[in-house]
């Protein structure tokens, strides 16, 4: 079975992040870059699975800035087989439809029989991108799996609901998306490290996938203005002088609370 995993670079959420105010992008000039925590569950899915199947190819595949290199490595330490990375200035906040074009041309480029993803980025916590894949791949889609089971043929997991929990098979192959119920990544041994500098990782452009990021009819969401996040003020404060009741209930009207 080829496994593709679907990977994103971002800030490390262990420091402060902050947002270009005139990009209105997450600056990652002076960031530390890591995979995201959430596909790196993903990752381990799939070689989970290759533990029980030694057969199984894991390619590693993202979008990400020439720098990002170093974090997709990582992967590779982990047991990925291959590695992916698009690099393409003309995607610099791409939006969630070019991010998917771009994926979806990545993973047919490299061939799949099953793609894995996180189920949310813990940077644009948008949370569409793996269905969107699946969209554009027209094949079945199965999101948001705390279980997740896989034979030659199918995938199983389970979906936590409200009321209910769902249990969800869909035949390979398909796009599977997870979530923070799934087992964090194992760590990578010096063993893995060593082999990791010897793997590859393929680099291309949007014009080698043949996606075009800037065609004239596309619609796109673009940025229309961005603001610092102004700073905490002190709170209203009420003196109960025998109107306190009346004080919060014209508080509570005035801010449309009630």
């Amino acid at each position: 079975m080829k496994i593709v995993v679907l990977m994103k670079v971002v800030p490390d959420t262990y420091v402060d992040r902050t947002l270009s105010l005139e990009t209105g992008l997450a600056d990652r000039a002076t960031a530390d870059l890591v995979l995201d925590e959430i596909d790196e569950r993903a990752l381990e899915v799939a070689l989970a699975h290759a533990d029980e199947d030694p057969e199984t190819e894991i390619v590693a595949v993202a979008m990400t800035p020439e720098p990002g290199v170093t974090s997709l490595r990582k992967a590779l330490a982990l047991g990925a087989t291959s590695a992916l990375q698009v690099v393409d200035d003309r995607l610099l906040g791409a939006d969630v439809v070019l991010t998917a074009e771009i994926l979806a041309a990545a993973v047919q480029h490299v061939g799949f029989d099953l793609v894995l993803a996180g189920d949310a980025s813990t940077d644009g916590s948008g949370g569409a991108v793996p269905a969107a894949v699946a969209e554009l791949l027209a094949l079945p889609c199965a999101t948001a799996l705390a279980e997740v089971e896989l034979t030659a043929t199918e995938v199983t997991g389970l979906r936590a609901s409200d009321g209910a929990t769902v249990r969800l098979t869909a035949p390979l192959p398909a796009v599977v998306s997870v979530t923070e119920a799934l087992p964090e990544a194992r760590m990578a041994g010096f063993k893995g490290i060593i082999a990791a500098k010897k793997k590859t990782i393929e680099t291309v452009s949007a014009t080698d996938l043949g996606v075009d990021p800037e065609p004239a009819d596309a619609a796109r969401s673009i940025m229309l203005a961005v603001a610092e996040r102004p700073a905490r003020t002190a709170g209203t404060k009420i003196v109960d002088r025998g109107d306190a009741g009346e004080q919060l209930a014209a508080f509570l009207l005035e801010n449309r609370l009630a």
